[in-house]
């Protein structure tokens, strides 16, 4: 005989308001996204903020002069490389053929292989650019961000007294306690990827120009981007330079793949000990799968917050159920 399942009338009252629930979440997704971006801008911005007002800057001018050296400073290097990068890649991708025939790669590749990876590889420096020049376009969501961000990094002080009004005394500490592994977390990483990803640039630029490899910028803005990649990344990166040495002479060819594993060799001995130290990081599968979630989800923009996402739900579920996520 079939038993009888009995759904309670709280169960059907939770199961609803808890679908409205998610639909609100899905209907102020924006907001939700521009809130995150403004606490991954917090958690860059505010050891900086806290230096500037330790030498007794009040803490709204330490903001502003905050925001006006980092964007001062990124808009910078901004307007300094995309003039050479747009035209050191087109011509980068109209060569490429030459130096894969010059190693023989071109005869035993069909046309369209050969054309669908110029256009993958020259594509990925343009699609860089029109994800920057987008986000710059669309000034009412910058100025949330930044309005969000500014007032956050105003009310850090603030915060355990904020807390203690709207959640209590008892739970005043650990929010706050929360919040404070949070931004550390978020803080470490975001720097640290930052600070690597400009190390292994700069690093991989100068090498390719003293060895004489042409297109030597956009190669090492593809190095510096892929870096976010754990191990897939550089060798995926070198894979275009290799060609292109061994296009050039055999010689240039072995230099530039000793050039690559010795990159890779400082980073993982010396740089990601160092820059890495203060911060936590994400075991290179999970790396990978929240990258590609994101990537699907939303593109470059998914990408780009996917691994602070995964930071943040290790902590939480770490803090609030104790379980060990690394």
């Amino acid at each position: 005989m079939p038993r009888k399942v009995e759904i309670s009338h709280k169960t059907v009252i939770f199961s609803v308001f808890f679908l409205l629930f998610l639909w609100f979440l899905y209907f102020i997704r924006d907001i939700i996204l521009e809130l995150f971006v403004a606490l991954l801008l917090t958690t860059i911005l505010q050891p900086l903020v806290d230096k500037l007002s330790k030498i007794r800057i009040p803490r709204g001018i330490s903001v502003i002069l905050s925001y006006l050296l980092v964007f001062g400073i990124f808009g910078g290097i901004i307007a300094l490389i995309v003039p050479p990068l747009v035209e050191q890649t087109a011509n980068f991708v109209a060569a490429l053929p030459g130096y894969l025939s010059n190693i023989g790669v071109a005869r035993n590749i069909s046309q369209d292989v050969v054309n669908e990876f110029l256009v993958r590889l020259g594509s990925l420096p343009g699609e860089v650019i029109k994800f920057t020049f987008s986000v710059f376009s669309n000034l009412l969501a910058v100025l949330t961000v930044l309005v969000f961000a500014f007032y956050m990094l105003l009310a850090r002080e603030k915060l355990e007294d904020s807390l203690g009004f709207f959640f209590g005394e008892e739970k005043k500490r650990d929010i706050g306690k929360l919040i404070d592994t949070l931004e550390k977390r978020l803080g470490g990483w975001a720097r640290g990827e930052l600070s690597l990803m400009f190390l292994v640039g700069l690093a991989t630029f100068i090498g390719l120009s003293l060895i004489g490899i042409p297109f030597a910028l956009p190669l090492s803005i593809l190095a510096g981007i892929l870096e976010i990649i754990p191990y897939l990344g550089p060798v995926i990166a070198a894979i275009p330079s290799v060609l292109i040495g061994f296009g050039i002479s055999p010689l240039a060819g072995f230099g530039v793949a000793v050039l690559a594993f010795l990159i890779q060799q400082l980073e993982n001995y010396i740089l990601v000990p160092k820059v890495m130290e203060k911060s936590v990081g994400v075991s290179p599968i999970i790396t990978l799968v929240a990258l590609a979630i994101g990537a699907r989800i939303a593109g470059v923009t998914g990408m780009i917050i996917s691994i602070p996402s995964v930071i943040t739900l290790q902590v939480l579920v770490k803090e609030y159920f104790k379980i060990d996520t690394s």
